[in-house]
């Protein structure tokens, strides 16, 4: 299960958590939205409150935390209960998966991944947005795992780790934005979003689902 716990005590620290942030939390909508199909239909999963999900025009979601599934309807998102390791959804059936900050809260990384292809059209495309564990962001939350309400109980990971769990899973043709470059209390504007990676705290990486359609769609809604 998805380490929820945090979110379901937490939720109005979490909300508040992006109003006194506003310019990171605009400068990584901006570092997502570069890899949004303009057209088909997208799923965000661990899509939280639907802070992300509901500028990037993305109304269907999937949530194991009641309270944040609440606050997500609320915004006009259609969400799901249900794990990242098991999606509720059929084969072959969205156009892009995204997730946010999702990876670090999962027990199963690499399963979520094979899940998210499996319900991907062919060429359809995963999106990855993540705080870089080698980034000084991404150092700063792990020595202060313990002091935070809601990484406590997070792992986090490189663009290169990303990288190679979802080339194991079939993606291919990756892409990659970056920002976040300042530490958080020295942000006054929107931070500049960058291709590439190893600069930005915040990396995005995009692939794309190669192959053949997946089979029977039998176990799933």
């Amino acid at each position: 299960m998805a380490k929820t716990e945090p979110f379901e005590r937490h939720p109005d620290q979490y909300e508040e958590w992006f109003v006194q942030n506003r310019f990171v939390y605009q400068s990584e909508i901006e570092a997502l939205r570069r890899h949004i199909p303009e057209r088909g239909r997208g799923v965000e999963i661990g899509v939280g409150s639907g802070l992300f999900a509901r500028p990037l025009k993305i109304y269907n979601g999937l949530e194991p935390s009641e309270k944040m599934r609440a606050l997500a309807v609320k915004r006009g998102v259609n969400v799901v209960d249900g794990v990242a390791e098991r999606l509720p959804f059929q084969n072959d059936f969205y156009k892009y998966v995204l997730m946010v900050t999702t990876i670090c809260f999962l027990d199963d990384p690499a399963k979520s991944i094979v899940e998210a292809r499996r319900i991907l059209e062919p060429g359809g495309k995963l999106i990855i947005g993540f705080v870089d564990k080698n980034s000084s962001l991404g150092r700063q939350y792990q020595e202060h795992k313990q002091e935070s309400l809601f990484y406590r109980q997070a792992m986090f990971y490189s663009t290169s780790e990303i990288v190679a769990l979802m080339k194991e899973a079939g993606f291919t043709d990756f892409n990659f934005t970056q920002t976040i470059f300042k530490n958080l209390d020295q942000i006054r504007a929107m931070e500049e979003v960058r291709d590439g990676y190893g600069e930005g705290s915040f990396v995005v990486v995009s692939a794309v689902k190669a192959g053949s359609k997946n089979g029977d769609n039998s176990n799933y809604l």
